[in-house]
């Protein structure tokens, strides 16, 4: 089944902003030019839209249209208020990137698996734990629990390459909902077998919960970061009321 019509144009004005073809400050091309463009409704470019400025890529200027406002961040850079691949992270910051599964197993969930991750007792989960490399510098151990049922056909071959990006192109899942909590912890042994920690001692730890289109929890990851190497930004709307 291929992925939604709205996450596929949004992919792809995604992709033309980061790449310049829709440059920061200008203008998208016009409702009814994408409407044109991508054959769709106009509900669906709107929330192809929704999702970019969700993510302060663009926003809608009243009676002008959507200019995009995204501006290219530096190296070690990664996006705390979007859902980004460190695949596609590592594209936006033109560095050099592979992942290596270190482990690659089944578990049905228990009471102890429940509490740790929220995943429902009974599902059956995969669990990989994969280093990341950034210009050849092991900065990231992550540990991931995934829904098996939702990444039906999950190898660690398409671990090492993006499991995003195989889970919207291939198995038409769309990604919506991410919920993180960051924190710093001591290095713990598996930390300093596996990461280029030099002499620090600690690292910053961001676990997420993270939702398919039908509000199912799909993902739950233990993302540990070199400290040096661990800088991310984010947006946020004022709200007036």
């Amino acid at each position: 089944m291929p992925a939604q019509k709205y996450t596929q144009i949004y992919l792809d004005l995604k992709e033309k902003i980061e790449d310049g073809t829709y440059p920061e400050q200008g203008y998208l091309p016009s409702e009814y030019t994408l409407i044109e463009q991508y054959g769709c409704s106009r509900n669906t470019v709107r929330r192809a839209i929704s999702q970019l400025a969700d993510e302060a890529y663009v926003q809608s200027i009243h009676g002008k249209g959507v200019i995009v406002i995204y501006h290219q961040t530096p190296k070690n850079e990664f996006s705390l208020g979007g859902i980004e691949s460190l695949k596609e992270a590592a594209r936006r910051n033109n560095r050099s990137y592979k992942t290596k599964v270190i482990q690659f197993t089944e578990f049905v969930v228990d009471e102890y698996l429940h509490r740790k991750t929220g995943f429902a007792i009974g599902e059956e989960v995969i669990y990989v734990q994969r280093v990341r490399y950034f210009d050849d510098i092991a900065e990231i151990l992550d540990n991931n629990w995934l829904l098996k049922r939702i990444v039906r056909g999950l190898t660690p071959e398409i671990c090492e390459d993006s499991v995003y990006e195989y889970m919207e192109q291939q198995l038409g899942e769309a990604i919506v909902t991410t919920k993180r909590r960051m924190s710093v912890e001591h290095a713990t042994e598996i930390d300093e077998k596996y990461l280029d920690l030099g002499e620090y001692n600690c690292l910053a730890v961001i676990t997420s919960q993270t939702y398919n289109g039908d509000g199912v929890m799909f993902e739950y990851t233990q993302s540990r970061h070199r400290p040096d190497k661990f800088v991310f930004y984010t947006q946020a709307q004022r709200t007036v009321r």
